[in-house]
């Protein structure tokens, strides 16, 4: 087979729960330890930093690869999903796993994958790996998919653990607390090595702790790392001052990722890089840089990324609560003339509070994204309506429906595309197929 018939295959013949839910989740770590024998368990080969949390995950882990790419190394980089190509999952210094590898990897070994019945994410975290290991990266900065203690990815030893933030979501899967989902992100934290805790939540810290306790696991936060607007603010590219108390790591620095939600992220990362390279000459002038050059070393996609500037058009992958009260925020804040959303949703998400937070002033059109966990449009849309919003229903799909949106949107106008990572992806793969 060639590379799409494999793709297609692995799409189709595979539970993958970014299409059908948690019908596809696997709870538990034998069939990944099995399948990770079969192919010379490359994991006990890699020098790893892994990452897990409910929101910004994948920021943080593109901004350490992007670090450690600045110091030279060949940097391998998993994370999901992907938006246009199921090959943005992997990354050698961001450049994807190549078709010729996907191909050779499925050919040699889905033969004897097949008994064990694997999962979608269970498969790739094993081509991930091994890929990792044969091309003989410096360093692998590891994305969890779902939860942490029973992911696939959590076979791993890395040098340091690293815990975003946490919030209710996947609660049918992770728990109903954030207490219990802590638990579930906690089951990354190993024995002597440290684990970095980017936000500090009152409900959560007892569980890290007690964790970090058991497992005499140094334990940090990223409390005291500041990161600053500097003012004027941008929605296209803000500036930040960085520092660590009295240590100023950077006065005025471009920051490419201009959602507000970043600045938490960033902190994150520079603690985490504080801890795992506390030696490293010239760490602060790197850390500048890795933040600076963070898209161009990665290629990272769909975070407040602005696809327009007239009308000023920005799409971000934002899907729960906690990121949409960042999110509904910096939307309020735009400064425009008019602001107009193209949005959708999964069936499993809390829509109620999500639409709660959502900017009163914007006109909204609901929209169902190409998977079969899309919620239906109209459901949305009346939900909506009930809170007092502008909306009306699309019949067309995601990237026709933006089209439209932002050809009758003014230039002093503002187009947000989101609401569904689904939504952000059907929109980017027209315009890639366009060639936009």
């Amino acid at each position: 087979m060639n590379y799409k018939q494999i793709v297609n295959k692995i799409f189709t013949a595979l539970p993958m729960y970014h299409r059908v839910g948690s019908s596809a989740y696997k709870e538990g770590l034998e069939n990944i330890e099995a399948l990770a024998e079969i192919v010379g368990h490359p994991e006990r080969k890699l020098w790893c930093v892994h990452v897990a949390g409910t929101n910004g995950k994948g920021s943080v882990t593109h901004l350490l690869s992007s670090f450690y790419q600045e110091m030279g190394l060949k940097v391998g980089l998993y994370t999901s999903p992907h938006l246009i190509d199921f090959r943005e999952r992997i990354k050698i210094n961001g450049e994807m796993i190549s078709e010729e590898a996907v191909v050779r990897f499925f050919e040699e070994f889905h033969p004897r994958f097949q008994e064990l019945e694997p999962s979608f994410f269970e498969m790739t975290t094993a081509l991930a790996f091994y890929y990792f290991a044969e091309q003989q990266v410096d360093i692998a900065i590891i994305e969890v998919g779902l939860g942490g203690r029973l992911d696939a990815t959590n076979i791993i030893s890395p040098i340091a653990s690293v815990i975003t933030n946490i919030s209710l979501e996947h609660t049918q899967l992770l728990g109903d607390t954030l207490a219990k989902i802590a638990f579930e992100k906690a089951g990354i934290i190993k024995p002597h090595t440290p684990v970095i805790i980017g936000k500090v939540q009152a409900e959560t810290m007892p569980v890290y702790r007690q964790r970090a306790e058991t497992l005499s696991a140094p334990l940090y936060t990223a409390e005291n790392i500041s990161v600053r607007t500097l003012l004027p603010d941008s929605p296209v590219c803000r500036r930040v001052s960085i520092s660590d108390g009295s240590n100023v790591i950077g006065e005025e620095v471009r920051l490419p990722l201009a959602g507000d939600y970043q600045l938490e992220n960033v902190a994150t990362f520079v603690r985490t890089i504080q801890v795992c390279e506390p030696h490293c000459p010239a760490l602060n002038g790197l850390i500048v840089r890795a933040i600076e050059n963070v898209v161009t070393n990665t290629h990272l996609q769909g975070r407040w990324q602005i696809v327009s500037e007239e009308p000023l058009t920005i799409c971000d992958t934002g899907h729960n609560s906690g990121g949409f009260a960042f999110i509904a925020s910096q939307l309020e804040r735009l400064e425009c003339r008019e602001l107009h959303a193209v949005i959708g949703f999964v069936s499993d998400k809390d829509v109620d509070s999500i639409i709660a937070l959502l900017p009163r002033r914007a006109d909204y059109t609901v929209v169902r994204a190409s998977v079969e966990r899309a919620m239906d449009p109209q459901v949305i849309a009346d939900k909506m309506l009930a809170a007092g919003l502008s909306v009306r229903c699309s019949g067309k799909g995601v990237f026709d429906t933006c089209r439209a949106v932002m050809a009758g949107a003014g230039s002093e106008d503002a187009v947000y595309i989101g609401g569904s990572t689904f939504v952000v992806a059907d929109f980017l793969s027209g315009m890639a197929e366009l060639g936009t």
